[in-house]
């Protein structure tokens, strides 16, 4: 299947809804309510939201002179645009916290856009504890050698520490995707602990994707970035976090059609193109709640506790337009927030660190999550997804539940198995795929992924699914 480039959809896509939130008080407003200091919070029993603004010059620049789309959008960020994003953000939740995350050429631009916009980052930090961090277009690790993507998150963390001051340093790396490597190189070298590493599912889309790990934290392991560690032997001080929470029914399939209703995306979910920009507020804004439902719900009973995770670029308001993006910021936050109440809104970094004071290792997470359909686009109402994810494997089942068929494994992929980067890309000769698949992958590419029952898998596979998960026996 050829890649898809998202973008490139939109022409065809709605982008009308109902009639747009109405503008209210300020950030400045906001920045002035009494609010309670900051509870220290624990992961058990809570719900999390992390959610990143991202800046940069042109889509997809993994580095100063490496730019994957020849769009030039930086006069596209503007200090009004992003200060509309952040007030939006806040209306309804004053003491939510969230992640900038600027690419190495948003952070040296001398123009005067951007340095208002860096400036502002730092009021937001010094105001709220929003976090600032360093962005790399979402695809280093398809286009660069591993030392110099290294080099630059050193170049980027001093630059950043320059203009935040008093000793800022980030906790977290937006990275997009990044090698085990890179992962290692920001624990041991730069004491940095968590990391967007990963794009949960991604496959035939944009710049490049990895499918195959876990989609909730993990430590990774030495020998692949998607794969959690086994032992001490392979172990990595790094949390690796996904960027947008999925629609499960969406992200088993390769690639998208398009953005509209009748067709499919696998990148559907939480986020704004493929929901708000493609269908409208309203039925963008069903799809988004439903899939926060998927974790604050069944999934919080399940894992006693809950995650949704979200990144937005700050050109969307240039590009869409401002009424659009910044009523539907305002909106998924507001309802997000009167269905769950108690939820909290928190940078990447912070959320990474309260995950690694709850596992110290891999041994003791074991995440399961069941979805049936939204009944919009291609989150089909008639089919049930379950999945279940641990140090030893990823397994997912799926059925028609109308019909009451049975569960069919259409994901299985076994993490005691050796994995294998790729070698280093480079600009020119890059490698875009960095799927971890071995026995069944949920996106149905090879003739192995046929769907099958729990019983049609050999006796090895079954003992070994059965030994993490004995649940399944009656299933």
């Amino acid at each position: 299947m050829p890649t898809i480039n998202r973008r490139r959809l939109l022409s065809g896509s709605a982008a009308t809804g109902a009639s747009i939130m109405a503008a209210s008080s300020g950030l400045s407003a906001v920045s002035k309510l009494l609010t309670p200091p900051r509870q220290e919070l624990k992961l058990k029993g809570n719900r999390f939201v992390t959610f990143c603004i991202m800046i940069r010059t042109t889509p997809w620049e993994v580095s100063r002179d490496v730019k994957l789309m020849a769009r030039d959008e930086s006069t596209w960020h503007t200090l009004d645009g992003v200060r509309s994003m952040r007030e939006a953000f806040a209306r309804s939740n004053p003491n939510g916290r969230l992640t900038w995350g600027f690419t190495l050429n948003a952070l040296e631009d001398k123009r005067t856009n951007f340095r208002q916009i860096r400036d502002y980052a730092v009021e937001c930090h010094q105001k709220f504890g929003d976090e600032v961090s360093y962005f790399p277009g979402y695809f280093p690790a398809m286009y660069l050698p591993r030392e110099r993507v290294n080099r630059e998150m050193t170049e980027a963390i001093q630059i950043i520490s320059e203009f935040v001051g008093q000793g800022y340093r980030p906790q977290a790396i937006m990275g997009g995707f990044l090698s085990a490597n890179n992962l290692a190189y920001l624990a041991e070298k730069e004491n940095i602990h968590t990391a967007h590493a990963v794009i949960w599912s991604q496959h035939a889309i944009d710049g490049g994707g990895a499918d195959g790990s876990p989609s909730y934290p993990f430590y990774p392991s030495a020998e692949h970035f998607c794969k959690p560690a086994q032992g001490t032997s392979d172990f990595i001080d790094c949390v690796n976090l996904d960027g947008w929470t999925m629609d499960f029914l969406c992200a088993r399939r390769s690639g998208a059609l398009d953005h509209k209703i009748t067709g499919y995306n696998s990148r559907r979910g939480v986020g704004p193109i493929e929901t708000y920009v493609g269908w409208g507020l309203d039925l963008g804004h069903r799809e988004v709640m439903h899939t926060q439902s998927i974790h604050f719900d069944e999934g919080f009973m399940r894992n006693q506790w809950g995650w949704v995770t979200n990144i937005w670029e700050a050109q969307m308001v240039h590009e869409f337009g401002k009424d659009l993006i910044c009523s539907a910021l305002e909106r998924w936050v507001t309802d997000t927030k009167k269905r769950w109440p108690d939820v909290h809104f928190v940078s990447f970094g912070e959320f990474g660190s309260i995950w690694r004071g709850q596992h110290k290792t891999n041994e003791d997470w074991n995440y399961s999550f069941i979805e049936r359909g939204s009944g919009l686009g291609d989150s089909y109402n008639n089919l049930e997804i379950e999945w279940f994810m641990n140090k030893n494997l990823r397994l997912a089942l799926l059925r028609d539940w109308h019909q009451e068929t049975p569960k069919k494994v259409i994901d299985f992929t076994r993490y005691d198995l050796p994995a294998h980067e790729p070698a280093d890309p480079s600009p020119t000769h890059p490698a875009k795929s960095w799927d971890l698949m071995n026995r069944i992958n949920q996106k149905g590419l090879r003739r192995q992924d046929t769907p099958v029952l729990l019983s049609e898998l050999s006796q090895a596979d079954s003992d070994f699914i059965f030994a993490s998960l004995p649940q399944l026996k009656t299933y």
